[in-house]
């Protein structure tokens, strides 16, 4: 196998990084106001997603950076601050596959970040917008 890139191994270790800051995020807020929709459901696939990347680091023999966001995750004063929040995070996060999408020609990793971003655009902002709607109801 070949090895990755510099370039490659940020582009990775960026994608981590904010998939870990989504899960931590939702988290805090399950934790902050119980089992809210759409949280509790999209907290589940922010676990996926980091374990899809992780799974990444393994198959190219590299160490992932620490979750730094574990015990360190934004809250918010009501569930519908932590919707507008989660928005401009799902925003964020689009923003982020956009850029790592070029960081690589490799299969496996470019149909990981493409089903990843898509999840986000197609699934999570929507969610999100609707909760922001409806002022967190």
């Amino acid at each position: 196998m070949t090895s990755l890139s510099d370039p490659e191994i940020q582009a990775l270790s960026d994608a981590l990084d904010d998939e870990y800051k989504s899960y931590a995020t939702y988290a805090q807020v399950i934790a902050d106001f119980g089992p809210e929709r759409p949280f509790v459901n999209i907290v589940e696939a922010e676990a996926r997603h980091f374990s899809a990347l992780l799974a990444l680091f393994d198959t190219y023999g590299i160490t992932p950076p620490k979750d730094r966001w574990r015990g360190h995750a934004p809250r918010f004063a009501s569930l519908h601050a932590a919707c507008v929040a989660a928005v401009q995070g799902e925003i964020d996060n689009v923003a982020i596959y956009d850029r790592v999408l070029s960081s690589t020609t490799r299969p496996d990793i470019l149909r990981v970040y493409g089903a990843l971003r898509a999840a986000s655009l197609d699934r999570h902002l929507p969610a999100f917008r609707r909760c922001a709607e409806r002022g967190g109801r």
